[in-house]
């Protein structure tokens, strides 16, 4: 396992529009997914033991920031090739082993991953109501982080998440 730490934030940055597929083949668009408060994209996988580790906490996230108007949706964008475990097949059995309600979508030409600026399993990316981002860091200040930035407000001494590099497609 490599383990890599985010290390370029561009706060301002509008979020990339995308569209994706979940694993079932239903497309989702950024419009679908953003709610009135912004929007939260994590970049995670199946395997990767910092996702694992995080994954009961990042659900409960994703289901209160909801019910505050906050969209979320996970994105997984592995070359599955390498890491079997991540394929699109294990993807609804393991969001629903861990409680997610967000939409969880196949980034298979891992383009979406590259515009946001992933760079590891899981990388959190917060955006405020203009879609422009404003929260890049660890899930343990994502709730708080998330509610100043539906505020309006800056989120101050945000730390760098880290986790497990992203297995790009050669």
């Amino acid at each position: 396992m490599a383990t890599s730490e985010i290390v370029d934030t561009a706060f301002g940055t509008p979020c990339p529009d995308f569209v994706l597929p979940d694993a079932a083949g239903r497309t989702w668009t950024r419009a679908d997914l953003a709610g009135p408060g912004g929007l939260v994209i994590a970049v995670i996988c199946n395997h990767c033991p910092h996702v694992r580790r995080q994954m009961a906490g990042l659900a409960e996230d994703f289901a209160a920031l909801a019910e505050e108007g906050i969209g979320g949706c996970c994105i997984m964008p592995n070359d599955w090739s390498v890491y079997p475990s991540d394929a699109p097949e294990h993807m609804d059995a393991f969001a629903a082993e861990h409680g997610l309600t967000v939409p969880y979508l196949v980034d298979e030409t891992q383009a979406v991953a590259r515009a946001l600026g992933a760079v590891c399993t899981p990388d959190l990316f917060g955006y405020g109501p203009d879609l422009a981002l404003r929260y890049r860091g660890r899930q343990a200040e994502l709730r708080a982080a998330m509610r100043a930035v539906a505020a309006g407000q800056d989120v101050p001494d945000q730390v760098a998440g880290m986790g497990c590099s992203i297995k790009w497609r050669a």
